[in-house]
């Protein structure tokens, strides 16, 4: 799956944002430009936990373009990150309105097999296996690990961008890698059974 290029800022605090945010709801489309750079990587998280992957991208760029236009309604400047997110989540929620149920049973491997149709990158293919065991657990683990695996926000980040507190996203954090880890091990079994199998068969 292709990512666009997104420039990564230091982490700023909401004060930053509040100037940013007002200025971008007084017309300074330079300034929504900067909470773009901000705050792309967590859009960008946010909907892979998801949306299949390769709806990923352009649905990025409507989440902002609808941010903009609601901006006006935004209340408390500090809660920008929130209430981004909100966005981004109700967004992914009216693909699957559009798109029907069947959407979500697309798994993000064989999807991206079926597009490129090879995949040579031993390490490509671990990671979209591990995304796919990702988008498979409890959504309270999923977002938080996406935006630190795959979008590479530390738990601070994660934190300060989704206006989340630190103690929640250290704790499913925590709890989601142990998930992630016995889940990867079953699946390693499983997949080590399966040679097992298939040599014992052979004649």
């Amino acid at each position: 799956m292709e990512r666009r290029v997104v420039t990564i800022l230091p982490v700023a605090g909401p004060s930053s944002d509040d100037a940013l945010v007002d200025a971008a709801r007084r017309g300074d489309r330079a300034a929504f430009g900067r909470l773009y750079d901000r705050y792309a990587r967590m859009v960008h998280g946010i909907l892979l936990s998801r949306v299949p992957p390769r709806e990923v991208d352009d649905l990025v760029q409507e989440v902002f373009l609808s941010a903009l236009r609601q901006l006006h309604t935004l209340r408390e400047l500090a809660r920008f990150g929130a209430w981004l997110a909100a966005i981004t989540r109700n967004r992914a929620n009216d693909y699957f309105r559009k798109t029907g149920p069947e959407a979500a049973l697309i798994d993000p491997v064989s999807e991206d097999q079926a597009e490129s149709r090879v995949i040579d990158d031993a390490a490509e293919q671990e990671a979209a296996m591990i995304l796919a065991v990702v988008r498979d657990l409890p959504e309270c683990y999923r977002e938080p690990l996406i935006l630190r695996l795959v979008e590479g926000m530390t738990g601070p980040e994660i934190a300060a961008r989704t206006g989340l507190t630190h103690g929640s996203v250290r704790v499913n954090l925590y709890r989601g890698m142990q998930l992630l880890r016995e889940k990867l091990g079953e699946t390693a079994k499983g997949a080590g059974s399966g040679a097992t199998g298939a040599r014992r068969n052979d004649p």
